[in-house]
């Protein structure tokens, strides 16, 4: 498989007052395309800031960051933006939904920012929703949906505009076991059937079972023995 995201001496330094505090050092990586990665390591090793980096959700401090041959760290803040938007689907902890649309407007929101017709929004909804067993649930709204259902709709809304990367922050964080059993299941088919490649941060041991690989981040570094890393 073709290398997707390749990233080289990544480090990622937050300025607090006069103290710099270093999250990411000299991180080294490559992702294949329709790869599965889980992210594992303790609270504060860096999982969610490198996700975000992936994301284009933030900049590193230095480092190359290079996905399907482009250099996001070189970007505008407004041109990463726009890569982001284009490439980038997002699945979060607590599914962001809005809780006055119905689950296919939702679904839909990614499409406003693309020169989709209204009929042609709505169908890519249709079909996202039916890719994560939610067409019948279409009209009804976050509030009438179970927690599981509405990270479905969120998975739904993620993968709408079929972008490039599946990023996933403790999807299955806010979720009982059998909600969180189902979700993995969809992701995993979204990566077997459908080719997608995905990279999630989780705690849960379970959750990392379903991806191709696990990588481990103990203090911003990724390391080899995770038995050494203390919880």
């Amino acid at each position: 498989m073709s290398t997707l995201v390749e990233i080289r001496s990544l480090s990622k330094v937050y300025e607090r007052g006069k103290q710099r505090v270093e999250v990411l050092h000299h991180v080294n990586l490559d992702i294949a395309k329709g790869d599965f990665v889980a992210l594992m390591g303790p609270s504060g090793s860096g999982k969610t800031t490198l996700l975000n980096l992936i994301g284009g959700l933030d900049s590193p401090t230095e480092g190359m960051l290079s996905i399907a041959g482009k250099r996001i760290e070189r970007l505008s803040e407004d041109a990463l933006a726009r890569w982001r938007a284009a490439n980038v689907g997002f699945v979060f902890q607590f599914y962001n939904l809005l809780p006055m649309l119905t689950a296919q407007k939702n679904v839909e929101l990614p499409l406003l920012l693309t020169r989709l017709s209204a009929a042609q929004r709505k169908r890519k909804a249709e079909i996202a929703l039916r890719l994560v067993g939610l067409a019948d649930r279409a009209a009804h709204k976050p509030t009438e949906l179970s927690g599981g259902q509405q990270q479905r709709v969120a998975i739904a809304r993620a993968i709408v505009s079929d972008p490039t990367l599946l990023v996933g922050d403790e999807p299955t964080g806010d979720l009982d076991r059998q909600s969180a059993t189902d979700i993995m299941l969809l992701l995993q088919q979204l990566n077997r059937d459908h080719g997608k490649t995905i990279i999630m941060v989780t705690h849960d041991p379970k959750a990392a079972e379903y991806a191709r690989r696990t990588l481990h981040l103990d203090k911003g570094t990724l390391v080899e023995r995770p038995e050494l890393i203390a919880a």
